[in-house]
């Protein structure tokens, strides 16, 4: 997706059905699909960067082959996703908010959640980095931040990247505020051209960086995406919508899953932005991890 594509996704705000915006690959597969849930509609709430980094242009197309079924996103904040999954909005959720997500669960919104992807968030702003954070901790970072009182501009949306945001100043001790801290209210792309705008610092994912940042900002903290330290670790996960709470298509959303975890990751791991990596796959493994569907924060010993 170049960036002036970009742009026009997002002016159109709200639901984005791809499906639409691919060529008609669902047509076409519904015509030739032998088996499966031919003709369905899998509506899937998802948060901002998956959309703005480009990666759902990638995997739209391969899933409605496959199933013969249309793919319609909605693409907001993790917080607002899981919202609508809540209101029987959506019949399956992907998101990057494990604490938002264990809410989710926990409440019986949601079933089965599968690991997808991971990448790492960055701390970007002005390339003269008048802050002087480049190559710093993350909380050295964020502290430099506040003592300069550099502008910052946060999402502001309980999305997962604002969580994490929040978390880092948490874990630094900073309760940030001043005319230099200020909230965009947006998704992360939007609020990357703003951030370029304004000359400001904000955390990011590295999939939407690598798509919309430009010559205006810079990664002044960033650590990769294979071995990121935790506090810049962004998981993403999958989660259908609990089909005994609401009227979900709950075989499409497991077929959803199914893809992901399976053909998709060849498609994740494929996935380049100016060539370079944008995720890591993570369902690629010998051994199961059976710790992805405990809530992180479950006592030891339940459910033994």
């Amino acid at each position: 997706m170049d960036r002036r594509r970009y742009v026009e996704l997002v002016g159109v705000g709200g639901a984005l059905s791809l499906s639409g915006c691919l060529g008609g690959t669902s047509a076409s597969a519904s015509d030739s699909a032998d088996s499966g849930p031919s003709g369905e509609t899998l509506t899937v709430a998802t948060a901002t960067t998956t959309r703005d980094s480009g990666l759902l242009e990638e995997l739209v197309p391969g899933f409605e082959e496959t199933f013969g079924a249309t793919l319609d996103t909605i693409a907001r904040g993790t917080g607002a996703a899981l919202r609508t999954a809540r209101n029987g909005d959506c019949d399956v959720v992907l998101v990057h908010a494990r604490p938002l997500e264990d809410e989710f669960i926990r409440a019986g919104h949601g079933i089965n959640r599968r690991a997808v992807m991971a990448n790492d968030f960055l701390l970007v702003g002005p390339p003269d980095d008048p802050a002087g954070v480049a190559g710093a901790d993350p909380l050295e970072a964020v502290a430099a931040v506040a003592e300069a009182e550099a502008p910052f501009l946060s999402r502001g949306d309980r999305s997962g990247t604002h969580l994490r945001e929040r978390g880092l100043w948490r874990e630094a001790g900073i309760d940030p505020a001043g005319s230099w801290y200020r909230e965009s209210g947006q998704g992360m792309g939007t609020t990357l051209v703003m951030a370029a705008q304004s000359g400001s610092y904000t955390l990011t994912d590295r999939g939407t960086f690598l798509n919309v940042g430009d010559d205006r900002l810079a990664a002044h903290v960033a650590r990769g995406i294979e071995s990121p330290p935790p506090l810049l670790r962004n998981e993403y996960a999958a989660i259908p919508v609990n089909p005994a709470r609401h009227d979900a298509a709950y075989p499409l959303a497991m077929a959803f899953l199914g893809y992901l975890t399976g053909p998709g990751q060849a498609r994740i791991e494929g996935f380049r932005v100016a060539g370079e990596p944008a995720f890591r796959p993570l369902a690629r493994s010998r051994r199961p991890r059976f710790d992805q569907y405990v809530p992180s924060d479950w006592p030891e010993g339940n459910g033994d």
